[in-house]
Formats: C-alpha cells, sequence, structure tokens
C-alpha cells in the first residue's frame, strides 16, 4: 500500500512538473502554433486535398441581429480553383481568409439584393482581394439593376485609403488599376426567364428573381460544375421560382427565420417598452421563409441537403436549434444542417458525394 502510495505521489509530481514546464514554455508553444497556421495560410496551394468538384462554404450565417458566433450573409462557391462569394455581410472578408479562401482569389462577387447587411462588408473585400492578391484589375461584382450605385458608392468611401495603401506600400503590392470593383448590373424579371451570368469552363452561374417584396429587386443564383449543383437562396419569402432554380440541386443553401423564436424578442420588446424593436420583430415576418417553408420546398424540388443560413433570430444555445426547426426534419427527407460560420461542404465531380468539414474548427 505504501508502495502504491509512493508511485501515486510521484506520477502526480511528475505530471505537475510537466504541466509547470507547459507553462512556462507557454510563450514558445504559442509562438510555434502560430508559425504552424501561417504556414498553412499562406501556402502555395489553400485548396490542397479538396479535389475538383463543386464546394460550398458559409463565411457568414448571421442577420441584421447581433450574434457574437456569426458573421453577416456571405456564401463562398469553390468550382474547381474558381472562388466566388454570394453577399458579403460584416466580418465576411475575415472568415474567408481564416477558413483559408483568400480574398486575394475571389474572381466575382455575387449580390442577392442590397440590404445593408448583405452589402456592408463589400468595401473591406475589395479592400482585401485588392491588397493581399495585388490584383491589376477592380473585382467584379455582379448584382440586379442599382449594383454600380453600391459599387460606385463604396469606392468613393474607401477613395482617401486607397491613396494611403499606394502610397505607403507601393504600386507594385498596391496596384492602383486593382481598386475597387466593377459592377456587372443585370435585370431578373419575374415574368422573364432565369439569367445565366457565366458559362465557361465547365462552370455555369444563373440568376433568378425571388420574393423580398418590398425589397426589389431581389435574387437567388444557381451554380453548376460538372455535374454537381448548388442554390442560394438571398432573403425571400416562398418563391416558386426559387423552388424551380432548385430542381435536383444537391444543395440549397437557404435563409431562415423561426417565428415562434422571433415571438420571444418581439414580446420581450413589447415588455420593455421598446416599440421600434417590436415593430421592427413583427415586419419581418412577412419577408422570410420559415424552416418549416424551407423544407417543404427542398422536398417538393427533390434537393438532397438543406443548408440554413442568415438564422434568424439568433441562436446563444446549441440546443435551440431544435425549437428553431420546428418540424422542418419531418417535411425533408433529405439531410437537414443549421449553418454555422465555417461550414463547408465538398461534392465531388462524378460522384454524388456530400462531405462536411468545419473550415474554422482551429479557431473554435
Amino acid at each position: 500500500m505504501k508502495r502504491w502510495r509512493m508511485a501515486t505521489l510521484v506520477v502526480a509530481a511528475v505530471i505537475l512538473a510537466l504541466a509547470a514546464g507547459a507553462y512556462a514554455l507557454r510563450g514558445r508553444i504559442a509562438m510555434a502554433v502560430m508559425a504552424r497556421l501561417y504556414a498553412h495560410a499562406m501556402g502555395d496551394d489553400p485548396y490542397a486535398g479538396l479535389g475538383d468538384g463543386l464546394h460550398v462554404g458559409l463565411c457568414g450565417s448571421g442577420s441584421p441581429m447581433p450574434d457574437p458566433t456569426r458573421a453577416g450573409p456571405c456564401t463562398a462557391i469553390l468550382a474547381g480553383q474558381r472562388l466566388f462569394v454570394v453577399d458579403v455581410g460584416a466580418g465576411a472578408q475575415k472568415n474567408l481568409a481564416l477558413m483559408n479562401l483568400p480574398p486575394g482569389r475571389v474572381e466575382a462577387v455575387f449580390l442577392t439584393h442590397f440590404h445593408s447587411d448583405h452589402i456592408d462588408g463589400l468595401g473591406e473585400l475589395m479592400l482585401q482581394r485588392w491588397g493581399t492578391g495585388a490584383n491589376t484589375s477592380p473585382l467584379p461584382v455582379y448584382g440586379p439593376t442599382g449594383v454600380d450605385q453600391v459599387v460606385h458608392g463604396f469606392e468613393m468611401a474607401y477613395g482617401l485609403d486607397q491613396g494611403y495603401r499606394t502610397a505607403h506600400h507601393g504600386p507594385a503590392v498596391m496596384p492602383p488599376s486593382g481598386f475597387g470593383g466593377t459592377p456587372h448590373p443585370f435585370a431578373a424579371d419575374r415574368n422573364g426567364p432565369d439569367v445565366v451570368l457565366i458559362d465557361d469552363g465547365g462552370l455555369k452561374v444563373t440568376a433568378f428573381p425571388v420574393n423580398h417584396r418590398p425589397v426589389e429587386p431581389a435574387v437567388g443564383y444557381r451554380f453548376d460544375y460538372k455535374g454537381r449543383s448548388v442554390v442560394v437562396s438571398g432573403d425571400t419569402a416562398p418563391s416558386p421560382r426559387l423552388e424551380a432554380a432548385a430542381a435536383h440541386a444537391d444543395v440549397l443553401v437557404h435563409e431562415g427565420l423561426a417565428p415562434n423564436l422571433v415571438a420571444v424578442q418581439h414580446d420581450a420588446a413589447v415588455k420593455g417598452g421598446k416599440d421600434n424593436l417590436a415593430h421592427i420583430t413583427h415586419d419581418i415576418l412577412s419577408y422570410h421563409t420559415t424552416p418549416e417553408q424551407a423544407a417543404a420546398i427542398a422536398q417538393r424540388a427533390q434537393v438532397r441537403y438543406l443548408l440554413f443560413t442568415h438564422i434568424i433570430p439568433p441562436l446563444p444555445l446549441r440546443a435551440l436549434e431544435g425549437p428553431w426547426l420546428g418540424s422542418a426534419r419531418d417535411i425533408f427527407h433529405g439531410t437537414v444542417r443549421v449553418g454555422h460560420d465555417g461550414d463547408f461542404l465538398s461534392l465531388p465531380a462524378g460522384s454524388t458525394e456530400i462531405r462536411r468539414t468545419d473550415r474554422l474548427a482551429q479557431f473554435r
């Protein structure tokens, strides 16, 4: 018995010594971890191991409501080696970099509509693409009628900064010709056909009108690449045009608002005398889609995977995801996920596989 106690004491002493040593070396350990993280982030091939196919990542799964775990709306689409972004909410460009989807390699941005939470990160993304990629041409920005006003507005706001950056770093690092964005407006007539925006290299990008009235215009996008497909809804109430565009898609990235949880917000606002917030939490019910409605759309469209984004209201506890979804999992027979920043779905070319990873896992 004495020997057992002695052995226990020795083991405890060794553990304490190792812990004390690790604590004393914590700075060096942290520096080594930092070096590995940056070596990975700045490596030659940020897409190593992904393989050819279509990939979709949530660089922002939040809404205008404050949520410390979610950036503003942003969906990254990687078709082979071509990187695109749908909407750019606040903080999204930082998530892109953290997800090892370099802003400097973004080929184009697609805006669904011009609500502030979908565009307020556009200026920063244009700046980061310019500065981190030494791009010599502006960022192409596709969007419905009005996108030119949005792009030129950000260029004006960042005009002074443009001069500072070039003066400080030099034109080789910040080429003046690469500043800002080039708007590509298109008309998406709700009574007309879908609009093909890109059709080359095996990639087809199509825009279609959705119902976010009184916000006009508002669109969603479909990406088709080597037999795989992803549809991004943008903000919308239930939309027959979206349902048609999503037919047989591998993944539907759809916004979602849970009225039962918004009602909790509304009641609190009324009781707290916050009349303006009470009014807003009442109004937003009319131009969004409930999780159950989105599930029914996905089921009828024969989608295989339903990924929710633009989560309303914020969900501070994972346990709230069940009440938020309601009966969505009973309605849709495919895979359903309440999206989080960093979620990344890979759809390899030539297969039916859908593989999920978390490209922000190392930071959690």
